[in-house]
């Protein structure tokens, strides 16, 4: 992207909702407070969406256990960022195909039709056993979700027997605002992931770190296929989103520091969990969980300080321009951003973070 030209680039938060030790309830509540407050903030500075991930038993790492539950709250006190189910995990131990349909509609509804449906089958042993889920299915699961959950939405009725479920003829209630119905993403943590969205229609909604050549190659590969795509609702969603951290000052050594750590943190914790292969022998899953660029695993442990690393926006608004822009050259459509991790930043400095990434950052990515 040349100099100074407006693009239409997208930007989000990404909430994992983790919580510091040692892990109590006031503390569990005031990280949903934080975050809370962080997306009416983003709301009222123009970001677009607000994701929230679906996770259990991951302790330190993420108390998102329902997140319907929290972007209900932040639909009730937000008017117009979207607010993303990224994502519900799409297994019948955790979530009944039925039940998702219809809370996601109940969100689209109470949102105003603000609802982005993300999907995904879980990528650790911890949560696929704590359910007692046959980790050689989800994929086959998560195929039958994606196809049968917008059918709920548009048929009067509708009926299905396969292996997630066995529904007799009923009318799923209520219908989501959106018409037809709202769009839908797929996590992508492992390669040929992004595949499997374009084949559906689904947006791509990257959530592991890769370099840029290898994002550029993943995302033309994505809009090649998804052009012959067979969609699986009546809505296909043609975009490519990254996972980033966020941490903007004006020195750039102070953003090097609080936003290293925090990013530091939030890998340390990240490559304590117990990925799905590494604990059953299943050709489900072909790679770990974990898929950090060299550059992101070189953050190191909580407290140490290294150099910031390439595809990173932590730094002063020069610096996380050109991060921006170099995303955007290999054919992103949007940034979702971490803004901290188990509280390790004051929340007035991530609140301030973000007012100054939205005025000398944001601002130059959209019209005036």
């Amino acid at each position: 992207m040349a100099g100074g030209t407006v693009t239409d680039v997208k930007f989000g938060l990404f909430f994992e909702l983790s919580v510091p030790l040692p892990l109590t309830r006031q503390a569990e509540q005031q990280a949903y407070a934080n975050a809370l407050e962080q997306a009416v903030l983003a709301d009222a500075l123009g970001f677009d969406w607000v994701w929230a991930v679906e996770h259990h038993f991951l302790e330190g790492y993420s108390h998102c256990s329902s997140p319907e539950v929290f972007l209900t709250a932040v639909a009730a006190r937000t008017e117009r960022i979207r607010v993303g189910h990224g994502a519900v995990v799409c297994v019948p131990e955790m979530n009944h195909p039925v039940r998702v349909a219809e809370r996601a509609a109940a969100l689209d509804i109470v949102s105003g039709g603000r609802l982005e449906l993300g999907t995904a089958r879980s990528s650790t042993w911890t949560e696929l056993g704590g359910f007692g889920t046959d980790p050689d299915l989800t994929k086959k699961t998560w195929d039958e979700y994606v196809r049968i959950i917008p059918k709920m939405w548009m048929q009067d009725r509708f009926s299905f027997d396969g292996i997630s479920c066995h529904v007799p003829e009923r009318n799923v209630l209520p219908k989501p605002l959106q018409d037809p119905h709202p769009p839908m993403w797929v996590t992508v943590t492992t390669p040929g992931t992004e595949l499997d969205a374009a084949d559906r229609g689904l947006g791509c909604l990257g959530v592991a770190a890769v370099t840029f050549a290898e994002q550029q190659r993943r995302t033309a590969e994505y809009r090649r296929r998804i052009e012959v795509c067979e969609p699986v609702g009546a809505v296909v969603t043609s975009a490519v989103t990254t996972q980033n951290f966020l941490y903007c000052h004006e020195d750039i050594d102070v953003a090097a520091d609080r936003g290293g750590r925090m990013a530091a943190a939030f890998n340390f914790l990240n490559s304590h969990l117990l990925w799905t292969r590494e604990a059953y022998p299943t050709s489900a899953y072909q790679s770990l969980g974990n898929q950090a660029t060299r550059a992101m695993k070189e953050t190191g442990a909580p407290g140490d300080r290294r150099p910031l690393p390439e595809g990173i926006a932590i730094g002063d608004p020069a610096r996380i321009v050109d991060v921006i822009r170099e995303w955007e050259s290999v054919g992103i459509d949007g940034i979702n951003f971490i803004v901290n991790t188990v509280e390790v930043i004051d929340q007035a400095d991530v609140l301030a973070s973000l007012r100054l990434f939205a005025t000398e950052v944001m601002a130059k990515f959209r019209p005036r």
